[in-house]
């Protein structure tokens, strides 16, 4: 493909310019993106698309791909939670009327161990600012902060980038004066992999109702791995939030690796419940009167989830 096709094809296919753009390290990134339209109304939690031209470049150490000549002029599209660094600039809350943007937290997808060869991350990681991008027209989702009352204590647990949402959450929270106890933990497998960390170490120290914890499972030198599940299951949790995880005040948030969550299987003419194991959250949780979400028959429980693959 020639440089001018390539850029006839931008210039009809893409609807958005990156205007921030901030490499936490190689793999990881957070992004600003600006629509050529009045940006979508949206509540924290929910998700649009992004998507590029097959014929845009890649970073280099990614899995190799093999595209068809007809394939180069196709676009290919994943749908992101919206993200939010919280702080318009350090000690002041962000505030959406003095943006235009819609932020992303995402990280490099190198290789896919069932063979499936990434096609977005690794053109995604390929961008500067001003470049061009399409972005979905629509915001949806139902994983909101809807069943939150103002006294109700909230738990965010995630993953890696599916702290994303989380962080816009957590700006909705602090930024309406939310008056119950905020947890939010986050797992991955370094300390540099925690992307908005020196932003939580900040909202801590203000904001004597919230406390965020960042777990590693890789990290040298740390004396154990630490999981969400572990948290749960020995009490560490209720001690870091500072009151009983009791159901009938708390909603708990699971977005991230399916293994965490636990999503259970539902037998439709028995109502009988299957959980995978090892026990994710939502076994340990529901043990203790907690109900997850049934998105089957629209049933709202206290726990709420968003599973990111």
């Amino acid at each position: 493909m020639t440089p001018e096709e390539a850029a006839e094809l931008r210039s009809r296919r893409y609807n958005a310019t990156v205007v921030y753009l901030q490499k936490v390290h190689s793999d990881l990134l957070v992004m600003r993106v600006k629509p050529d339209f009045p940006r979508p109304p949206h509540q924290a939690g929910q998700y649009c698309t992004l998507g590029l031209g097959y014929w845009e470049p890649r970073v280099e150490g990614c899995q190799a791909e093999d595209l068809k000549p007809d394939e180069l002029n196709k676009v290919v599209r994943r749908a992101y939670s919206i993200s939010c660094s919280v702080e318009a600039e350090p000690g002041t809350l962000y505030d959406p009327a003095a943006s235009d943007w819609l932020e992303f937290y995402i990280v490099l997808v190198r290789e896919n161990s069932d063979g499936r060869v990434p096609a977005l991350t690794p053109r995604l990681f390929a961008l500067k600012e001003g470049d061009r991008v399409q972005l979905g027209e629509k915001v949806a989702g139902h994983y909101t902060l809807a069943p939150v009352q103002p006294g109700d204590n909230v738990v965010l647990l995630s993953t890696g980038t599916g702290e994303a949402p989380h962080n816009y959450m957590l700006w909705s929270l602090l930024s309406r004066g939310h008056t119950g106890k905020i947890l939010s933990a986050c797992c991955v497998r370094y300390g540099r992999d925690l992307g908005y960390s020196a932003t939580h170490q900040r909202l801590m120290g203000r904001y004597p109702n919230y406390k965020y914890l960042g777990l590693t499972t890789r990290e040298a030198g740390a004396t154990k791995k630490v999981y969400i599940q572990d948290l749960i299951a020995h009490g560490e949790l209720e001690e870091h939030l500072g009151a009983p995880l009791d159901p009938k005040m708390t909603h708990v948030f699971l977005c991230g690796n399916p293994k965490m969550i636990g999503v259970p299987t539902r037998d439709k003419a028995t109502g009988a419940v299957t959980y995978p194991q090892p026990p994710g959250v939502i076994e340990l949780l529901e043990a203790r009167g907690f109900q997850a979400d049934v998105s089957a028959t629209k049933f709202k429980g206290t726990i709420h989830f968003e599973e990111y693959w």
